[in-house]
Formats: structure tokens, C-alpha cells, sequence
């Protein structure tokens, strides 16, 4: 076995007053398509103006990506274990509380009529409030999907440790967090949290050359979540001006995709776990697809947004 680590990179000056903050692999098994664009940066990084820096943080859910998992060794789904602090709670979304029979039934994978269920449940109570009650985060079921937790995790929690130790001296930092799933294929979405950031969604768009969306906007993609870590960042920078970007690349529709977690989290907890099982390989083609066009264009989707953050991060602000 070998030891688990996040990894960063820093080029330029250090106690930098501008920096591009890029991170990858918060859900681990989306990680893979953000470690190449990260590893073309560093082979090619961007110029670093006189009191600019560039971190790369290299997968910030280790275990997920070795064990093709989107969430943590404990079952937490990252992006959804910010909460702020004081903050707690045994909640789940009512819809969900009343899903989690189908959602994470207590056995491994097998048919049992899911992805007709679940159309059945869309059609009922309607597609996007279904998705938002799935998908918005959760802290009642320990095993279930989107499960967020209340005690903030030791991977997050040394990363924003590092950051108010090392950043604190930024006069602005944009932040740019990659993910994999959401959207059209091959194509990126970038969405900004609710409450979260300095420059408005109108300027980031002309600034980097492309739209950016807030989650709470009505657009088909964009849902709001508990505990993200958008929010965390100026939390732990109070004196520093901070945009958080979150960027998806489209892989398949969200009924596959919940299909595959679903499988995955099944064979994780009352199967073995082992990583050849065709859950895993399901999960792994979910979230990083194997074909070569995909992760063509969600190499250029990132490196083409890393690039114009660079531009707008390093000239004055």
C-alpha cells in the first residue's frame, strides 16, 4: 500500500498580493481529467507577473480517486462537508428522506426497476426539484449519497489550513475548483455559488470568455448545495478579495449518473469493494469517460479557462 496525499504546486512569488488557486479532485474519482490539466499547466505555465503566484492543488479526495469513489474514506461528499462554523445538522431534504429506501438500499447491486422508479418519481414531483432534493446535500444517512456530515474532514480541513497560512497575504485570489458530470458532453459550465465572490457574473463571463453562471440563476445545470467550499475560502481569508469558480465538463445524462453512484455506493457498503467489479468501472465511466474525443475537449475545457483566469487574475486589480 502506499501513502495518500493532496499535493500542491506553487510557482511564483511567495506571499503573492494575486493568485490563481486551481484544485481538482474533490470528488475523487473526477480527478483524473483535473490531474492532466494541472500536469499541462505545470509543462507549460502561464507567465507570472512580479507579485503573482500559481497554486495547483492536486486532488484534494486522494482516497476517492484510488478507490474510484466520489466521496472520502468516511462516505462524505465533500463539496457538501463546509458547513460554517456552529453550523450542524441531522437534516436531509424531505423528498429525500423519502427517497432513501430506493436511493440506497441496504444490498449490492442488482436490477430492481431503478432508472423507472426514479423516471416515475420525476414525472410526479418534477425533474429539477427531484434533482435539487437528491443532489443539494444531506446529513441523516451516513451511508447515502450526497451524505455531507457535520465534522468538517481531515483532508478539507489541513487544505484550509494550508490557505490561511500561505495565502493570507492576497490582495484577490480566484479560485477555480474542477469537476466532471454536469452539462453537455465534452462541454464546460461554470457556475458561482449563492453569496459566494467579489466580481459580479457578468464581469467574470467577459473577463474569462465565457458564460459563468450563478447556481440559483434557473439554468438547466445549476443547483444550489449545502456545505461548499466556495463559501469556505473567504471564510478563511477574510482580508483577501475572493471569486470561486466551480468548473463542470458534461459527461452523461444525470439518470446514468445517479444509476452509476448509486451501483457503487451499494457494492462499496454491502459488497467487497473491489475495484474490477462493474460498478466501479460504471462510476469511472460516468465521471471520466474513456473516449479519447471526451477527454480531448475536457482537457482544452480546463486548460482554456485555467489560461483566461491567469490573464484576469495577474493583471492589476
Amino acid at each position: 500500500q502506499c501513502e495518500l496525499t493532496i499535493d500542491i504546486a506553487c510557482l511564483g512569488e511567495r506571499g503573492a498580493r494575486r493568485v490563481l488557486l486551481h484544485t481538482s479532485g474533490l470528488h475523487g474519482i473526477e480527478a483524473f481529467a483535473g490531474s492532466a490539466q494541472q500536469l499541462a499547466a505545470l509543462a507549460e505555465p502561464p507567465a507570472l507577473p512580479p507579485g503573482c503566484a500559481l497554486v495547483l492543488v492536486h486532488v484534494l479526495n486522494p482516497y476517492g480517486m484510488a478507490w474510484l469513489r466520489r466521496t472520502n474514506e468516511n462516505n462524505v461528499d465533500l463539496n457538501r462537508n463546509f458547513l460554517t462554523e456552529g453550523e450542524h445538522s441531522t437534516a436531509a431534504p424531505g423528498l429525500y428522506a423519502r427517497l432513501d429506501a430506493l436511493l440506497n438500499p441496504q444490498s449490492p447491486p442488482a436490477r430492481d426497476g431503478f432508472r423507472l422508479r426514479l423516471a416515475g418519481l420525476a414525472l410526479r414531483h418534477g425533474p429539477r426539484l427531484l434533482a435539487r432534493a437528491i443532489a443539494e446535500g444531506q446529513y441523516r444517512f451516513p451511508r447515502g449519497l450526497f451524505y455531507g456530515d457535520n465534522t468538517l474532514q481531515p483532508g478539507p480541513a489541513a487544505y484550509l489550513d494550508w490557505v490561511g497560512g500561505n495565502l493570507r497575504e492576497a490582495d484577490y485570489v480566484l479560485a477555480i475548483d474542477f469537476h466532471t458530470g454536469l452539462g453537455r458532453w465534452g462541454k464546460a459550465v461554470q457556475m458561482l455559488e449563492s453569496g459566494v465572490g467579489v466580481t459580479p457574473a457578468r464581469e467574470l463571463s467577459a473577463a474569462l470568455g465565457r458564460p459563468v453562471i450563478g447556481v440559483a440563476s434557473g439554468a438547466r445545470w445549476a443547483y444550489p448545495i449545502r456545505g461548499g467550499m466556495g463559501a469556505a475560502l473567504p471564510r478563511k481569508l477574510p482580508r483577501t478579495r475572493v471569486d470561486f469558480v466551480l468548473q463542470e465538463i458534461g459527461t452523461y445524462g444525470p439518470l446514468k449518473m445517479l444509476h452509476a453512484l448509486r451501483a457503487e455506493n451499494r457494492w462499496h457498503h454491502f459488497g467487497t469493494g473491489e475495484l474490477r467489479h462493474p460498478a466501479k468501472l460504471a462510476a469511472l465511466e460516468a465521471l471520466c469517460p474513456a473516449s479519447t474525443v471526451w477527454r480531448r475537449q475536457a482537457l482544452a475545457e480546463g486548460l482554456a479557462l485555467l489560461r483566461a483566469g491567469a490573464a484576469w487574475t495577474f493583471k492589476r486589480h
